[in-house]
């Protein structure tokens, strides 16, 4: 039962006086602001900060999901939508005086879906099992976060931010870092942590000067790291929204004065056009700028110009089946869709040595069916920018790779196994929501609490210390090195795995490709 909590969960932020709920040990505070509304004049621009307030604010719902049209299979919540979305959530088993580490977690979906209310991201099991501070936010997705509008800035009216989303999630860290010690928190231990666009955010923030020192550790689950783009690409995808979105006499006016349901099925419409006129490219994601976002996040981690601090990164085994099941545009999954694929990259690319077709096609038999297409754009979109990473990074701070492999008996039948997102409720320690939960309708409960309680105790470990350490008796797990280049596969039972890799890196060869 949650009830109001008594006045010792009433904190005073800097913003002003916050009442949470009780959640048997765990305190919850939900639907905190940490900006103010990017509305009117403030659409498409940083965040600003939100006007402070006297009177406590009961923080016992979670705050409006960014706006979003609705996807089968990722419900949000008990939430409405609106463009007025920075708030944030926490959970914590302490109080002012207490200094626990604390977890920020990104949600993903594509940078067009998602939200922090989802109920997969509640933090209570991690907060009291853990004796840390989750704290999960919200950000602006599609063109409300990622259009790049700065094309239509002049000298004397400047309008337009870009990588607003980036900036949102760099606001929501630094109220953590002025915040989390009224609610029991370390500002001093705070670890990242996402899943794929959530995941790409992680790799490409560990890269933003801005959002140096905000955060300490990383985890980077299934990130898209390559989905980064320039912005001379950016400015050409503007200007499809706007084609799009219409009646742009004066585009800076209509983008301004258009309301949020025009303006995001103008989004939704870009989000379908762009991955089927690039195969393998997203509309919306983040934009090397030259200010906020130096450089393609890859590079900086080949460089040695990203964030040296511990991270601890991976993929899922089946990360395309996913995209497959909800005939997602996001992944190109026909064999001549693919060949296509490579053929523009090696024509945008004419200064690389692109790696040998052929050899990569054989090492996905020859791509004879969609299977093997799912294989090769599986690696290519999620398997190999986790490699370039690891390989780069480890050179400069401690680094772990994982796979994930576990499926319980109902996925493996439906074909989809250890698709892309299904580690989610093992990380956070949901991963039954009641009896008619489809994944273990064939079995598999107690296998998965057992996946769940180990990795739970490895990402909690490195959160704490900033090492993965097991339970007992599991196996060690050591940093990615060229050496040994040890692997955690996480299956029914977890095993350390030397260069698991081998046979794709052999087939890719060492050059780094990246979508511009």
């Amino acid at each position: 039962m949650t009830l109001i909590a008594p006045d010792t969960a009433v904190v005073h932020t800097t913003h002003g006086p916050v009442r949470g709920t009780v959640d048997g040990p765990v305190n919850v505070w939900k639907g905190i602001r940490y900006a103010a509304a990017p509305t009117g004049l403030n659409r498409f621009r940083a965040p600003m900060a939100p006007e402070p307030w006297t009177d406590v604010f009961d923080a016992d719902g979670f705050g409006p999901a960014a706006p979003q049209s609705p996807l089968p299979g990722m419900p949000l919540g008990d939430v409405h939508k609106d463009e007025d979305c920075l708030s944030l959530n926490v959970w914590s088993t302490g109080t002012g005086g207490d200094r626990r580490p604390v977890m920020v977690w990104i949600h993903g979906g594509a940078y067009i879906r998602g939200a922090a209310s989802q109920p997969v991201y509640d933090g209570r099991a991690l907060a009291e099992e853990g004796d840390v501070v989750v704290v999960t936010l919200n950000y602006r997705l599609g063109v409300f976060g990622f259009g790049d509008f700065s094309s239509l800035n002049t000298a004397d009216d400047h309008r337009f931010d870009t990588n607003v989303a980036l900036l949102d999630m760099i606001a929501a860290l630094r109220w953590v870092q002025a915040n989390i010690a009224a609610f029991g928190g370390d500002p001093d231990c705070v670890t990242l942590f996402g899943e794929s666009a959530g995941g790409g955010a992680v790799t490409t923030l560990l890269t933003v000067p801005a959002a140096r020192g905000l955060f300490h550790r990383a985890i980077a689950e299934s990130s898209p790291a390559t989905s980064v783009y320039n912005r001379e690409r950016s400015t050409h995808v503007a200007q499809v929204f706007l084609d799009i979105l219409g009646g742009t006499d004066d585009p800076v006016d209509r983008l301004l004065t258009a309301d949020a349901d025009e303006l995001l099925a103008a989004s939704d419409e870009l989000f379908a056009r762009i991955p089927a006129e690039t195969p393998g490219t997203l509309a919306f994601g983040p934009i090397v700028d030259g200010d906020l976002l130096p450089d393609y996040p890859v590079n900086s981690f080949w460089n040695g110009t990203a964030a040296r601090i511990p991270l601890l990164i991976g993929t899922n085994k089946d990360e395309s089946t996913l995209f497959k099941l909800m005939k997602s545009p996001l992944m190109p999954l026909d064999p001549d869709v693919v060949r296509g694929m490579f053929a523009e990259i090696a024509a945008e690319h004419p200064d690389i040595e692109f790696p040998d077709q052929a050899r990569i096609e054989s090492a996905y038999s020859g791509l004879e069916t969609r299977n093997d297409a799912m294989g090769l754009t599986r690696d290519f979109g999620f398997r190999l920018p986790t490699l370039w990473i690891v390989a780069a990074h480890n050179r400069h701070a401690p680094t772990w790779l994982y796979r994930f492999d576990y499926a319980t008996p109902m996925l493996k039948a439906l074909g989809i196994g250890a698709a892309h997102a299904t580690e989610l409720p093992y990380v956070f320690g949901n991963i039954a929501h009641g009896p008619k939960e489809i994944t273990y309708l064939l079995g598999g409960l107690s296998t998965g609490r057992k996946v769940s309680a180990r990795m739970r105790q490895r990402w909690l470990a490195f959160v704490k210390s900033g090492v993965p350490v097991g339970l007992d008796g599991e196996p060690a797990w050591d940093p990615y090195d060229a050496t040994g280049r040890a692997t955690l596969v996480i299956d029914k039972h977890d095993t350390v795995v030397p260069d698991l890799d081998g046979p794709l890196r052999a087939a890719w060869g060492e050059q780094v490709i990246a979508f511009t």
